[in-house]
């Protein structure tokens, strides 16, 4: 645990936060579902229907949740033993590595195929005439929502309650309101039966910020840092004058 000599968190090396960094963008791999996979409906489709095993390019979307969740995690175990362990804080970096697994579940437990695009898939889904890899993703969905909100709202009372990360203790709360909000219209819109995709990409969206926040915190930590340390020498220097 490297605690600064401000009584802050401490720093992270770069490399970690340019993982995080390279995490809200690999996670946001649906923006290429123009270019790779126009046929799926943008405005009623699953997200996850992107990476069903019969579609093309699906290997494409279940790499982005898996860099993502292995990136998550890396991010979260080098956090943990690096900077303080104060308990909210330790309790958002966890949540972060669960969300990193559950994302890593997304990938590894795909849709068969793609309900709103295919009828007879639609027919196999109703019946439950689907494979345990399909009934399962959307617990494995439903695990990524639960953990990135939790990680984004620990994480922003422990910058609120500690004085620490201000990016975090401005956004991460209003991040983790709006995903609540989003999963409750993914409710409304399943009920509904229209308008899930929109719903869905801007759940996506807010984790992908989320994450993004998450990485612009540890930064400004380490550039602060850099500059109390380099600032250090000249008031050493002119105390002697």
């Amino acid at each position: 645990m490297n605690a600064d000599h401000r009584g802050g968190p401490g720093v992270v090396p770069m490399h970690l936060i340019v993982l995080a960094g390279l995490a809200s963008v690999t996670y946001a791999s649906f923006v290429l579902e123009n270019l790779l996979s126009p046929k799926l409906d943008f405005f009623n489709g699953y997200v996850s229907e992107l990476s069903a095993s019969d579609q093309p390019f699906h290997f494409v979307y279940s790499a982005g949740d898996l860099i993502t969740g292995v990136l998550s995690i890396l991010v979260a175990a080098g956090t943990l033993r690096k900077l303080t362990r104060a308990p909210l804080a330790t309790a958002g970096w966890v949540f972060l590595g669960l969300f990193g697994v559950c994302a890593i579940g997304d990938a590894s437990f795909p849709l068969d195929c793609a309900p709103s695009l295919e009828t007879w898939c639609a027919l196999r889904e109703r019946s439950e005439n689907v494979s345990f890899s399909h009934e399962f993703h959307s617990v494995t969905s439903s695990a990524v929502i639960v953990c990135g909100v939790a990680a984004l709202l620990l994480l922003s009372l422990a910058a609120r309650r500690y004085g620490w990360w201000p990016a975090l203790a401005r956004w991460g709360w209003l991040l983790a309101l709006a995903e609540s909000v989003a999963a409750l219209g993914t409710l409304v819109a399943m009920y509904a039966g229209q308008w899930l995709g929109i719903v869905q990409r801007v759940q996506i969206g807010i984790l992908c910020l989320g994450l993004l926040t998450i990485a612009w915190a540890l930064y400004s930590d380490r550039r602060d840092a850099a500059r109390a340390a380099r600032g250090a020498p000249d008031e050493r220097a002119e105390a002697l004058l």
